[in-house]
């Protein structure tokens, strides 16, 4: 990640427990057995690629993963990667909203944005050219940025410019909601950034764009024991 002179976003990942995660997916890593370790194990293999990917960005300074699934916490924790638990409110908006108040009570000035945790053919330069993209309409005058999903519906990246709260509407039709609450969408190709799953589709489209090495080594075969 960046050092805090160069210009630079902190961004809020949000996780639902494993078990529940990514529940169209479900099979998806057995050979569709659907076992609730097995699934555990690949929501949280897209996960790390994401966090990987992150990591290696310049233009991220701070992660933060809002998470009250205690594995979540305890995985992240041993590799140094800050985890708060959710807050009284459930769902996805209100984890990234709680989590984005979390990084600005550090820094009142940061760029704040909001990522999806489910990226896993993600690289570091496209999270770079995003952000880097967002910064620079914000220098014109602009307040939210997003980057829409491979469909062009849902939302994958919404950043909010310093001083401006986050303002998250994830779920159906996003990407049309952050544009009508005034985010402006980023137009950069940006494969991996774009490519979010949420579906077996979803995860084909992304294994061909490459898969990062934890949800590739998820998918693996298990071997039979004789």
């Amino acid at each position: 990640m960046t050092s805090i002179d160069q210009p630079a976003v902190d961004l809020v990942v949000p996780v639902k427990p494993l078990t529940k995660a990514k529940s169209r997916l479900r099979g998806a890593a057995d050979g569709g057995i659907g076992a609730p370790r097995a699934h555990a194990r690949l929501a949280m293999a897209l996960l790390r690629d994401t966090i990987t990917a992150v990591e290696a960005a310049s233009a991220v300074r701070r992660l933060l993963v809002v998470s009250s699934d205690p594995v979540v916490a305890a995985e992240l924790g041993v590799f140094g990667i800050e985890v708060a638990p959710d807050g009284p409110v459930p769902g996805l908006n209100p984890a990234y909203a709680r989590g984005a108040a979390l990084l600005r009570a550090q820094d009142q000035a940061a760029a704040v944005g909001a990522l999806q945790a489910d990226l896993p053919a993600l690289r570091p330069e496209e999270l770079d050219e995003a952000v880097v993209a967002a910064l620079a309409l914000f220098a014109r005058g602009a307040r939210r940025a997003f980057v829409a999903d491979a469909e062009g519906t849902g939302t994958t990246l919404l950043i909010a410019a310093p001083g401006v709260d986050l303002d998250p509407r994830f779920g159906v039709a996003s990407a049309q909601r952050h544009e009508e609450a005034g985010a402006r969408p980023l137009t950069g190709a940006w494969p991996g950034l774009r490519r979010d799953v949420d579906t077996a589709d979803d995860l084909r489209a992304a294994t061909a764009l490459g898969l990062g090495g934890h949800t590739t080594a998820a998918l693996a075969p298990v071997p039979r024991s004789c």
